[in-house]
């Protein structure tokens, strides 16, 4: 699924140009190439491939604390939802500052807010969708809580499974894909995409019932 195609006019936002509601779409993760390819950082994985879909670049935000992509979200010719991708350029536990601050700026309220992120409780190669709920340990997560002062967000959950062995879980989630997992990873990463895209165009029940595997 291809739905994601940028809306630009010369010399104008092509996101604040509108009186369309904004959705923000929040890639959790760690800034970095030394942090690129672990687990934590799927968040990021997925957005990169909602922004190749977009045709764009992300590109630093005025505020400073992060990085955008802004387009809409529709079919050529209908476009729909106005969609700002969004990566902060700080760590994981401190990526709600920058969130609330994009929200702010974008006008955009929890309810239009989607964060996706790693998730130790769901065996890897699945994913679940929902609206509201606890951090569940996840420092993203409970940043975003603090920040925005509610969780009830959008999440994607995309399953990562619990480590092996007795392994720590910081260093699990803060390490990189085993080499069998690096080749369903693309295939992983794609179906959050879509994900993504069904719940903004769609709504929450059809993108539970097509996605939570």
């Amino acid at each position: 699924m291809t739905l994601l195609h940028l809306f630009r006019r010369k010399g104008r936002d092509p996101v604040a140009d509108s009186s369309a509601p904004v959705w923000l779409v929040v890639g959790l993760g760690n800034p970095g190439p030394s942090y690129a390819g672990h687990r934590h950082n799927v968040g990021y994985l997925v957005t990169d491939e909602l922004a190749t879909r977009m045709g764009a670049s992300f590109r630093a935000h005025k505020s400073g604390r992060a990085e955008v992509v802004e387009g809409r979200l529709g079919m050529p010719g209908q476009p729909g939802p106005r969609v700002v991708l969004m990566r902060a350029r700080g760590y994981m536990n401190e990526s709600g500052g920058p969130v609330k601050q994009l929200a702010g700026f974008y006008k955009v309220p929890p309810e239009r807010i989607v964060a996706i992120h790693d998730e130790l409780d769901i065996p890897f190669d699945t994913m679940r969708v929902k609206l509201g709920g606890g951090d569940n340990g996840h420092n993203g997560l409970r940043s975003m809580r603090s920040s925005l002062g509610t969780g009830d967000f959008y999440r994607v959950r995309v399953g990562i499974g619990r480590p092996p062995g007795r392994q720590d879980v910081a260093d699990f989630v803060l390490s990189n894909y085993s080499s069998a997992e690096r080749k369903i990873l693309p295939f992983q990463v794609d179906r959050a995409a879509d994900a993504v895209e069904t719940l903004i165009t769609e709504g929450l029940e059809t993108t539970q019932q097509r996605f939570n595997s």
